[in-house]
């Protein structure tokens, strides 16, 4: 497989998506998007009532996720995406747009190109007591710990032949950049 020119960051909210992302990106002077900054308003007045998202609602802002991957990626540039793309259908559409799951992403009112890019899937693991127990200490952000729950039934672990690695949320930061370097390096 080619090296990757994207890299997601998954899982749970509270995982340290953005947080291992952004560390990320920066060591490695790629761009960096968190996929949070992209939720259309219904989407978080949604979240924020504690209502948890359903595909409806997600699709389309993958698909706006994908196509600005595709745009960065196909112009040279490599990006890192935290995303929590929980589903495995989540991270084909960030991959493959509409094709990788006969949907329809929009692009400015047309159909979206077909197109793929080469993306290596983190995956932030821990258990709910140590995920929510930091959601309790987070503050100011849209998702409340109440949906974290709704969250692990989602999920949907990466597994062959998605290009991932997991790693789990017990190790410290640094570690947590260290592995996924080291892991690109060997791409």
């Amino acid at each position: 497989m080619a090296a990757p020119g994207a890299v997601l960051v998954m899982g749970v909210s509270g995982s340290g998506k953005s947080t291992v992302g952004a560390l990320l990106a920066s060591e490695l002077g790629w761009k960096f998007y968190d996929a949070d900054d992209y939720h259309p308003e219904e989407n978080r007045r949604k979240m924020g009532k504690g209502i948890p998202l359903n595909d409806q609602d997600r699709i389309p802002w993958l698909c706006n996720l994908h196509d600005i991957l595709l745009r960065d990626v196909a112009s040279g540039q490599h990006v890192v995406l935290a995303c929590s793309a929980l589903k495995k259908m989540y991270r084909d559409i960030l991959t493959q747009g509409k094709d990788g799951v006969a949907l329809k992403c929009e692009e400015s009112g047309k159909e979206a190109k077909q197109a793929e890019m080469q993306l290596l899937v983190v995956h932030l693991s821990g258990s709910f007591e140590v995920i929510s127990g930091r959601l309790l200490k987070r503050e100011g952000h849209f998702m409340p710990p109440e949906l974290l729950q709704s969250q692990f039934e989602t999920l949907e672990p990466p597994e062959a032949p998605e290009n991932f690695i997991q790693i789990s949320v017990d190790k410290n930061v640094s570690e947590i950049i260290a592995t996924i370097m080291e892991t690109l390096k060997m791409k």
